[in-house]
């Protein structure tokens, strides 16, 4: 018998048929500065832009960024590629609404100060250790260290916009919520 789905309330047992083919392509942030985003999600967290789309008539552009599986390669047309992003899972848009990054005091709302909204992105990693280190040597800013409160094994990192980015070793959290 197959997996189909923790019991809550609220919780339907069957997806409905509707619904067959669904897929989380991707979830948003807004960026004061496409280039300072770009650095910080490109080297730090290793992730590269599938598509850049613009839209010059309303002011914004938005970024397509992937972690891709190793040996995943993208079409390499244009127009393929861009369908071919709208298909994926676990892909990250960076929107940037031209002029906000020579605003000197503008900021977005990072979802975790009042009032509380939005959370956090999530990245796993196959070493947390190893990753703390990344991030030390790069000097990246810390919501919560992995040995830091009572969620132990459990870090959070800062954007270059203030988002929290949840960093996780799959391996050590298979007690969680036991």
């Amino acid at each position: 018998m197959g997996f189909t789905t923790e019991q809550h309330p609220g919780v339907v047992t069957e997806a409905p048929a509707a619904t067959r083919g669904f897929v989380l392509n991707h979830a948003m942030l807004r960026v004061k500065d496409p280039a300072v985003s770009l650095a910080f999600y490109s080297r730090i967290l290793g992730m590269k832009v599938l598509r850049k789309l613009d839209f010059p008539e309303m002011k914004f552009s938005l970024y397509f960024l992937h972690r891709a599986a190793e040996g995943e390669q993208p079409p390499e047309d244009v127009g393929e590629r861009t369908a071919w992003t709208f298909a994926q899972r676990g892909i990250l848009e960076l929107t940037h609404n031209w002029g906000t990054e020579t605003d000197p005091d503008f900021r977005y709302h990072d979802g975790n100060a009042q009032p509380q909204g939005f959370g956090h992105i999530c990245f796993s990693v196959p070493n947390l250790d190893t990753a703390i280190a990344w991030f030390d040597q790069n000097q990246v800013g810390y919501v919560k260290r992995p040995e830091q409160g009572k969620m132990k094994d459990v870090a959070f990192i800062k954007d270059p916009d203030g988002y929290w980015i949840e960093i996780v070793e799959p391996a050590r959290l298979k007690g969680l919520g036991r």
